[in-house]
């Protein structure tokens, strides 16, 4: 596994918002709690990597249930994030139509934990593509601390 970020981000921005949630609804078709994008900050000139964040908020769905007393953002919703941004990407670029599934979730590693009150930066790296499958590496970071990475695969349904 990856010990380092897949892109450099110190150049990048991280007050700017190219999409935001309007446009974020136009590339996902994942609404209300299930949307785990709140933006999206940087995009490569080539289009195959993306950076985007998501606010972890006190009155989430999960924070009651998923350890009552020190709630931590669920491993399964930060892999849904970085297919999501993953999926924004590779719809963004036009090269398939319809509906972006994820099909496969590999080299998964949790390195640190989420609460409410975090920002999750997630960052997003297409590794390959074909008409009807991409797949991405993704990672995420709180505080610039790597707290997860995986390789996601998509497929358009």
């Amino acid at each position: 596994m990856a010990s380092t970020l897949l892109f450099p981000i110190d150049d990048i921005d991280l007050t700017t918002t190219i999409c935001g949630k309007t446009e974020i609804d136009g590339y996902l078709p994942q609404s209300g709690h299930m949307r785990m994008l709140d933006r999206i900050i940087w995009f490569s000139e080539s289009g195959t990597s993306c950076l985007g964040d998501r606010k972890i908020r006190p009155d989430e769905f999960w924070v009651a249930g998923h350890i009552p007393g020190r709630p931590l953002f669920p491993g399964v919703l930060m892999i849904e994030a970085a297919a999501q941004l993953s999926s924004c990407a590779h719809t963004r670029l036009g090269r398939t139509k319809g509906f972006l599934g994820f099909t496969r979730c590999d080299d998964v590693a949790f390195r640190g934990m989420i609460v409410p009150g975090d920002t999750l930066l997630l960052l997003s790296h297409e590794i390959e593509f074909n008409r009807r499958r991409f797949i991405s590496k993704a990672q995420g970071l709180v505080g610039g601390k790597l707290v997860f990475e995986a390789t996601i695969t998509g497929m358009a349904i």
